[in-house]
């Protein structure tokens, strides 16, 4: 007789292992039929967008921007608007030790009046923390607005990653020395120049709207440059050499000389000039000294460079009557 087995019914284990194995079985039917080729198209279709083209180009363009503005932010190339709380000025020791207090009223006039042009440069510190790098001044006559105006003041910046201290320093000290102030004659040049291509109606107007944050006294200064080269302006090799008193001497002079008398002045050394030519030939004749003979056949050019000559005699007695008569205008 045969023995009888005992059946046992699964427990958990077992049955999640018999679903398991029934889930892994290849499905059935006409579903599981398709050609490599269908299955290939379906996957084709499944990945293709069907959105119109304008705005996948849209999006391409807008993710574009979006990486141009990470990279540009994270290699400090954006300006922003923070508050000056926020921006540790002494961060750095200052390689400024003053500053004129005229300079400074300039400074906060222009301000006002134009806004902040040129950003500061400050350096990210972390947790909202900002130092700066340079642009002390500007930062300065913000807070000065700021104060004035009873308004929480704020600076336009440029954060750059953090550096190195030394480098920092650097940045600092290069900013100051590499930046150039124009000369009292640059200042009075373009003012003539501006009004004189028509941007302004006179070069007093001119002044007055390129410098107005300048005090009175600069201003006049400067119009007595502008005088100078309207006058001379073609006739100075290095006006940029000219010093403020020397400037301001000779724009006085200009202004003492009306056109009657620079005409009366110029006749009278004409007339002067040649009445002494005569006597400057005599002078310069016996200083020159001979020289030989020019080889036979060197023709009659060597033989008018021994002659003297008569205008560099005139020029020099014109020199001298200017030098004797007029030495504050010539």
């Amino acid at each position: 007789m045969a023995r009888r087995r005992t059946l046992e019914a699964p427990d958990a284990r077992a049955l999640a292992e018999i679903e398991a194995g029934f889930a892994a079985k290849p499905a059935s039917g006409p579903a599981a039929l398709h050609a490599p080729i269908a299955q290939v198209a379906s996957e084709a279709a499944q990945g293709r967008d069907a959105r119109p083209a304008t705005d996948r180009a849209t999006e391409a363009r807008v993710a574009a921007e979006a990486a141009s503005w990470r990279d540009a932010q994270a290699e400090g190339r954006v300006i922003e608007t923070l508050p000056l709380e926020r921006i540790q000025v002494n961060h750095l020791t200052r390689d400024r030790v003053e500053t004129d207090a005229e300079a400074m009223e300039e400074l906060v006039a222009s301000i006002r009046a134009n806004g902040q042009r040129l950003p500061v440069e400050v350096m990210d510190l972390g947790e909202g923390r900002y130092g700066l790098v340079s642009g002390w001044r500007r930062v300065r006559a913000l807070a000065l607005i700021g104060t004035e105006d009873g308004t929480p003041p704020v600076a336009r910046a440029i954060v750059r990653p953090m550096v190195e201290v030394g480098a920092a320093y650097a940045a600092m000290v290069e900013e100051n020395e590499v930046r150039a102030q124009l000369t009292p004659y640059e200042r009075g040049r373009i003012a003539a120049v501006a009004a004189h291509l028509g941007a302004f109606p006179s070069m007093e107007a001119a002044v007055d709207a390129i410098f107005a944050a300048a005090s009175k006294a600069k201003r006049s200064k400067i119009r007595s440059f502008a005088a100078v080269h309207y006058e001379l302006g073609d006739l100075l090799v290095h006006g940029r050499e000219l010093t403020e008193a020397a400037g301001l001497r000779l724009a006085t002079a200009i202004r003492g000389v009306s056109p009657r008398n620079c005409a009366t002045l110029w006749s009278r050394a004409r007339r002067m000039t040649r009445a002494r030519s005569g006597r400057c030939w005599r002078r310069c004749w016996p200083r020159r000294r001979p020289r030989p003979s020019p080889p036979h056949g060197a023709g009659d050019r060597a033989a008018r460079r021994r002659r003297p000559w008569p205008r560099r005699c005139c020029r020099t007695a014109r020199a001298r009557w200017c030098a004797a008569t007029a030495p504050s205008w010539c």
